[in-house]
């Protein structure tokens, strides 16, 4: 008869030394063993070692990545310090940028060694894959390279350039299918494309041979740096990225956190990881598209229980800011997957500065995994990322409906500058504002919120309202029957500290102000809407005024779109 036994082993032992252990990974492992009441102590002891062997080294993933034929087509990516980071966070932080492979990603050494590790009959017959992004390309560049061909199954809404970016890579070798709306269309579509042409799957990330090679990056940066690290944040989609870098550093250098970040609304590993079984999402968040699953890895789950120490949760905000992070450091613009790992990093600092045990001196090592970012998203990271960087604050500020009141408001914002601001006059008493005000950390909202309702201004912060930050900031406006001899102009102001209140001030008291629109935009030139009432008998003033002001300006008073909608 079967029994149980609680044996600790040396391998469980090295991971609760360290701190923090979580509760799914128990201090001693249950072992079923045969006949265990007739065994002597030591037998018994050695059997349970003997199973725990057959349970967790069944794969030698050492071995695996150490023999990893990846560098056919990838190559030693530089790990780099980030020193205006670094400076800003009091710790030595590094990025490891697999942005910088051929295909501006770190999947193509995964997708490589699984077809490197092929039979010449399967490469002969071909692979297969389904993907919208950066897996894709990395086994188009494989098939290239191997000479075979690969059949990708891409969901009919991927955009163009990704479509002749795989294309380009692979060739003649590469034959692209659309199917499907969405990734989980073209999965289910290329595993029937597989059984019917008996091709081999290349699965992006739950294959032994994928995690192996993505694990080789965890053999480089611990080659590149030989010193103390006090932890590795890696970005988790499926996992195949974290379980190599984690079953490697585990098994040489086990005081080396392994920290996994992902995005509050694709979190499928650290739901899973605290519920102990694999937990499948209803749907994921699509704004960092190459960590957007599902459905983690059975064997990328196996290991991330064994190796990962925890994971840590960012929101959109964040990954902004922390491309712009990397910007600021290298010049390189990360897709937000490629920039979750430095998002982390930082999450993990600033939560341990409200402890007893700041994190302060300390090597990070964060992998920027890739940079296959779209265009047309810079425009929200840049709009983003001050907020991530808690350096914009934005509120909802009632203030009297009388002239001089917005005169008064920028008094009380100071030497701060005003980087939005959005007006419509709509009620004969109350005027209110969706203003934005840069700050210069994070507690610094509820101050300013604090000195606005002191001095008579009813004020909501807004700063961290989603629908406000997404949605109402555009929507601010509209017709009012109010506006009496309104007049619409644009103006171009030198955009430096102060150029606002100084625009104001140059107005005559007696035009109250029934519109306005501002918003910085990062350039040498900033532009406003304005909105004025100016009594017919006081046009030649305002004439005066045009003409001594010294900005540029645009009479936008006939115009069909301000009749039609303001």
């Amino acid at each position: 008869m079967a029994s149980i036994i609680m044996v600790h082993t040396e391998h469980t032992a090295r991971l609760d030394s360290r701190p923090a252990a979580h509760p799914r990974r128990p201090a001693c492992l249950p072992l079923r063993l045969p006949a265990v009441e007739s065994m002597s102590l030591h037998q018994a002891i050695r059997a349970c070692h003997e199973s725990l062997n057959l349970q967790t080294m069944t794969i030698d993933y050492l071995k695996k990545i150490l023999t990893s034929r990846v560098y056919d087509v990838a190559h030693e990516t530089p790990l780099d310090l980030a020193p205006t980071l670094s400076k800003r966070y009091q710790n030595q932080i590094y990025f490891k940028r697999e942005d910088m492979q051929d295909v501006f990603s770190f999947k193509v050494r995964g997708a490589y060694n699984k077809m490197a590790n092929l039979s010449d009959a399967q490469l002969k017959r071909g692979v297969i894959c389904a993907s919208a992004g950066n897996h894709a390309q990395g086994v188009a560049l494989s098939a290239s390279k191997l000479g075979c061909r690969a059949l990708i199954v891409m969901p009919t809404t991927t955009p163009p350039l990704k479509i002749e970016s795989v294309r380009a890579r692979g060739g003649p070798n590469v034959e692209i299918v659309l199917h499907g709306d969405s990734y989980t269309d073209a999965f289910n579509h290329a595993q029937l494309l597989e059984k019917e042409q008996k091709l081999t799957f290349v699965h992006p990330f739950d294959d032994p041979d994928v995690i192996a090679g993505q694990g080789t990056i965890a053999m480089e940066i611990l080659r590149q740096h030989s010193g103390p690290i006090h932890a590795i944040f890696v970005a988790i989609g499926g996992g195949g990225l974290i379980s190599g870098v984690a079953a490697y550093v585990k098994q040489l250098r086990p005081d080396i956190k392994i920290i996994g970040v992902q995005t509050m609304d694709s979190d499928a590993m650290a739901r899973s990881l605290k519920a102990g079984e694999r937990v499948t999402l209803p749907d994921v968040g699509l704004f960092s598209d190459g960590t957007a699953v599902r459905l983690v890895g059975q064997e990328t789950f196996r290991l991330a229980q064994q190796f990962v120490d925890e994971v840590i949760i960012v929101d959109t905000d964040a990954i902004c800011a922390a491309i712009k992070d990397v910007f600021t450091d290298t010049r390189s613009i990360l897709e937000p997957a490629g920039a979750l790992a430095v998002a982390g990093a930082k999450a993990y600092i600033e939560r341990a500065e409200l402890t007893k045990n700041p994190v302060k001196n300390e090597t990070l090592v964060t992998i920027a995994c890739g940079a296959n970012m779209n265009f047309d998203r810079l425009r929200f990271v840049a709009e983003r990322a001050e907020l991530g960087e808690s350096r914009e604050a934005v509120f909802a500020v009632s203030m009297p409906e009388q002239r001089g009141s917005f005169k008064r408001f920028c008094g009380l914002v100071g030497p701060r500058n005003v980087t939005e601001f959005n007006y419509r006059i709509s009620d004969q008493d109350t005027a209110h504002v969706f203003v934005g005000v840069q700050i210069s950390d994070r507690g610094e909202s509820g101050s300013v919120a604090r000195k606005f309702e002191e001095n008579g201004f009813r004020t909501l912060d807004l700063t961290h309202d989603e629908l406000a930050k997404s949605h109402l900031r555009h929507l601010v406006g509209g017709k009012s029957a109010l506006a009496k001899d309104e007049i619409l102009y644009r103006f171009e102001f030198p955009e430096r500290p102060g150029a606002l209140m100084r625009f104001l001030d140059s107005m005559a008291p007696n035009w109250n102000i029934s519109l306005c629109h501002y918003r910085s935009q990062g350039g040498d030139v900033g532009r406003i809407l304005i909105g004025l009432q100016v009594p017919p008998e006081e046009m030649d003033e305002f004439a005066r005024f045009l003409a001594t002001l010294g900005y540029r300006y645009w009479d936008e008073s006939q115009n069909p779109v301000y009749k039609l909608f303001l």
